[in-house]
């Protein structure tokens, strides 16, 4: 069914040719044969059934996802948090720790042209490090909700079930960080397309709390060059 239309729409074309031969004896198209043909194309472009102009979906694999550009997109997300996480796994910082330290992560800061939600890549980092066991997190998104959460317990709770006030891990190191961009393009001249290269770099440092001082970072970086011909759809 999904090429019944094209190959219908090709028959007409075929007979409209073979009238145009038949009216002119094989010269060049008529006025009423371009108005013709033309009137089938509008026809073919209007069919419900053409798979062509048909919407669809189509499950992918996180793990499987192409780049359609070269700008910093899920895949690259996904690639440089998994590539970081495991710098601090194996990194002699945390080799050093005799238990897991408990950590809060203040956020990393968008220094490209382009929006990124780092909140997503922040939280996928801090998944990745509370499953491995190497790490523990204060909940500092949710502080508020925690203190009003304690002070309903203080006015209704048993005694027996409400929470400890002024019992809360504290955070001995922070995580910060930034993703930087720097774009280059090619010169303007004669060319079926043009250039342009993305360069992106995430830079993420632990910080003691105690002594403000950096006691571990390290960098992620990559880069993805994306050809835009001039003329396309």
């Amino acid at each position: 069914m999904q090429y019944a239309c094209t190959i219908h729409t090709c028959t007409l074309f075929d007979e409209e040719f073979k009238k145009n031969e038949l009216r002119t004896g094989g010269s060049v198209l008529n006025t009423s044969s371009v108005k013709g043909l033309a009137l089938i194309v509008a026809t073919a472009l209007l069919l419900p059934g053409c798979s062509a102009f048909q919407a669809s979906t189509q499950d992918v694999s996180p793990d499987s996802m192409e780049h359609y550009r070269a700008d910093y997109d899920a895949t690259d997300m996904r690639k440089i948090t998994t590539a970081m996480v495991n710098r601090i796994l194996s990194s002699p910082f945390l080799a050093a720790q005799s238990s897991p330290p408990v950590v809060t992560i203040a956020g990393v800061e968008n220094r490209t042209r382009e929006y990124v939600d780092t909140k997503n890549l922040t939280d996928r980092m801090r998944t990745m490090l509370l499953q491995s066991g190497r790490m523990q997190f204060v909940n500092t998104a949710r502080r508020k909700d925690l203190l009003d959460e304690q002070g309903y317990q203080a006015a209704n709770a048993k005694p027996e079930q409400m929470a400890a006030i002024g019992q809360q891990a504290g955070a001995k190191y922070m995580i910060t960080g930034s993703l930087t961009q720097m774009t280059q393009k090619s010169a303007k001249q004669v060319r079926l397309s043009s250039q342009r290269l993305n360069y992106y770099k995430l830079t993420v440092e632990i910080t003691d709390l105690t002594s403000g001082l950096i006691v571990w970072t390290a960098e992620e970086e990559f880069a993805r060059n994306e050809s835009i011909p001039l003329i396309g759809w």
